[in-house]
Order: structure tokens, then sequence, then C-alpha cells
């Protein structure tokens, strides 16, 4: 079921009044995404223990103060394409910033087996390599 424009509306000020901290969280996990690589909203809102409310990451994003230095350009739909309407400015401000960090568009979608933020388990084996070899530190943090 869709919300109207309104509830979303109402539905998001319900949110920023009582969980004013879960803006700081989403933008925290967002933080975590690394350079070169991407997150979908889902991904994220999973981090977040928001399972099934990847919109309200979109809503934190949206509504980032300027300046805030959040990689939100690393996020993108489940699909592994850029969630802003196609061919407007916001759309092709993302792409280009996505590009500048190495990241490859085909056909208007990126691989997210290729560039997308490594999950948890992954990490963990790498984790454990690098344990082995006496090579760990902080580039150790992971999305899940």
């Amino acid at each position: 079921m869709r919300l109207t424009f309104e509830a979303n509306r109402v539905f998001l000020n319900y949110i920023m009044k009582n969980y004013p901290d879960l803006y700081l969280k989403i933008w925290k996990a967002v933080k975590g995404v690394r350079k070169g690589r991407v997150a979908t909203y889902g991904q994220i809102a999973l981090v977040c223990d928001l399972r099934g409310q990847p919109r309200l990451v979109g809503y934190a994003l949206h509504n980032l103060p300027p300046g805030s230095g959040v990689p939100w350009h690393r996020i993108v739909n489940s699909k592994g394409m850029i969630s802003l309407r196609a061919h407007t400015s916001g759309h092709e401000h993302q792409k280009h910033l996505l590009e500048q960090e190495g990241i490859v568009f085909e056909n208007g979608k990126i691989d997210l087996a290729k560039y997308g933020a490594e999950s948890r388990s992954e990490g963990n084996r790498r984790k454990a390599h690098r344990a082995k070899s006496g090579r760990i530190g902080k580039q150790d943090r992971t999305l899940e």
C-alpha cells in the first residue's frame, strides 16, 4: 500500500519527533560505506535494525543538513540504480560523484556484486585472513 504525500509527511514528522537519534544512526551507517562502493537503501535499513524500512533511509538522506559529509551518493536502490529521476540534475550529480569514485554504470545500473559494500560474512573472512598474516586494523569495519 502506498502512502499519500500527506501521510508520508505526517509519518516523517512523527519519526523526527519521537526518534530523533534514528536519522543520526542512519547517517552513521551511510558514513560506513567506503569510497568506491555502494549500498542499497535496504542494506542500510538492515544495519540500522529497520528491516522493511528502506524508505525511511531515503527520508533520512533527503533531510541531510548541508555540508554534513555523509556520502549520500553511495546509496542506490536494490536494482543497483540511482533512485532519483533519470536525466535530472540530481541524478546526473549522483552519477558523476559515483563515477569519480570508480563506479562503472552499465545500461544505467551498477553491478552490486562488484561494487556493493561487503557483507559481514565476506568481511569476516577477510579479517580472519588478515589476522593470520598480522594485518588487522581500521580497514576491517564492514557493512552488513
